[in-house]
């Protein structure tokens, strides 16, 4: 990893500053737009698309306060403060695998089928093309940084372009081929990968946490 002058990081943390507001601001109008036309609609795949954006501005809360406690605090090691965001995005994901284990369950018990609506399809669209931009930037930000935290974040948004990606593909599926647990499948495969990420935060976390104790030794 290239060492970088103190201006440079400077520089680089603003980028995160800012990556991390845009997650919390696009989030925050994803989910209430996905929850306002999934219910409207009676679309149990677009409404539970909107439940999981506010998850995902959880992690952005975290890597928001991260960014500012390491501004405010220059001189303190940052370890403390991406150990407790690391955490914030672990519980994240595993709020994420409960919403998404609930759904899918509650689809394939009640035999739902998603409606394909003309928001779902625009809305999906328009949030791989945004997530795909700040998966991009966090990623070239957190390996500049070498900030775990960040590239966990990374992979939190990386989640959301999957989840576009099924509620797009429900939608299409379902209309031209009248297969309706599409959604349910592909949430399956979701928690998996959701599982496994949040897993990896806490034991990244635990492992800032055994290094501190090495250091104090």
């Amino acid at each position: 990893m290239t060492t970088l002058t103190q201006s440079s990081t400077n520089r680089y943390y603003t980028y995160a500053l800012w990556l991390a507001i845009l997650t919390i601001l696009y989030n925050l109008l994803e989910g209430l737009v996905s929850v306002y036309f999934g219910a409207q609609d009676e679309a149990l795949t677009l409404f539970g698309f909107g439940v999981d954006s506010f998850i995902e501005v959880m992690s952005g809360i975290g890597i928001l306060a991260m960014v500012l406690r390491i501004r405010q605090h220059p001189d303190t090691p940052r370890g403390q403060f991406e150990r407790t965001a690391l955490r914030v995005t672990g519980w994240s994901f595993y709020l994420l695998v409960a919403g998404l284990f609930i759904t899918a369950v509650y689809n394939l018990l009640t035999g739902h089928k998603p409606t394909a609506t003309l928001s779902g399809t625009i809305i999906s669209l328009i949030s791989i093309a945004s997530m795909w931009a700040l998966v991009t930037g966090k990623r070239k930000v957190g390996r500049a940084l070498n900030s775990a935290p960040i590239l966990a974040d990374a992979n939190c948004t990386m989640v959301c372009i999957y989840m576009s990606l099924i509620l797009l593909a429900a939608s299409l599926i379902y209309q031209f081929t009248g297969f309706g647990f599409a959604d349910s499948l592909g949430a399956i495969g979701l928690i998996y990968f959701s599982y496994n990420e949040g897993k990896e935060s806490f034991e990244k976390a635990e492992g800032m946490d055994d290094c501190c104790e090495d250091e104090k030794k």
